[in-house]
């Protein structure tokens, strides 16, 4: 875990849009108003995860995932979604 979350880099939604793995080779995903580098996962191939698309905020849709918040821990924290 970052120490200090508020030296981060922050990043608009429209930005992070641009994160999708298909817009650009970054594949990001925001959660609870941290953003996290999901693109070593396999699971994330292409920008997409089961139902999901890199480049948003899910922190509503992780109320139906078969996981919790802690699947972020094994995922760099590159920023703060504003």
């Amino acid at each position: 875990m970052v120490e200090n979350i508020e030296n981060l880099p922050t990043y608009s939604k429209g930005q992070l849009a641009l994160r999708n793995g298909q817009d650009k080779p970054a594949i990001w995903i925001a959660y609870k108003g941290m953003i996290y580098d999901v693109g070593a996962s396999r699971l994330w191939k292409g920008g997409k995860h089961y139902e999901h698309w890199a480049g948003q905020d899910l922190s509503e849709e992780l109320q139906d995932a078969p996981h919790a918040e802690w699947v972020f821990d094994r995922f760099p924290l590159i920023g703060r979604l504003i």
